[in-house]
């Protein structure tokens, strides 16, 4: 008797290369980033060439930046003879923890040159307040 197991078959090896080509899509459309910290401020960069502002989002979620957004295709093929295309369209997302001295108030982002640059102040040392415990009676 030939018993049929599907944790270990034929099907998982059949979608393995699928799995795979979904991973390398999502690296291809992820961005390219560095992040770095000064005195008094944190900066991340994105490389987002041919990326208009207006299809870029940038929020902040619980010490959390997340940067999305959208490469959008423009080219006419009208009469033209394509041979191969190595650019890249497509939505993206990025997010990048931030530190707990983070100012989450005060971040800014300009895009220039198809480079997003964020910039995330630095708050003050926090100092540690004493506090008294009150001591209840059982």
């Amino acid at each position: 008797m030939v018993e049929k197991t599907y944790g270990s078959g034929l099907w998982p090896q059949m979608f393995e290369p699928f799995r795979q080509f979904g991973a390398k899509v999502a690296d291809w459309l992820t961005p390219a980033s560095e992040a770095s910290a000064g005195e008094d401020t944190y900066t991340i960069t994105i490389e987002l060439p041919g990326v208009e502002e207006k299809d870029i989002e940038l929020t902040v979620n619980d010490d959390m930046v997340t940067v999305k957004g959208e490469k959008r295709t423009s080219r006419e093929e009208k009469g033209d003879t394509w041979f191969f295309s190595e650019r890249q369209y497509g939505a993206f997302a990025r997010s990048f923890r931030l530190p707990a001295d983070a100012d989450t108030d005060r971040i800014e982002a300009d895009l220039k040159d198809g480079v997003l640059t964020i910039t995330v102040p630095k708050s003050g040392p926090k100092e540690a307040a004493a506090k008294t415990i009150k001591i209840r009676k059982a």
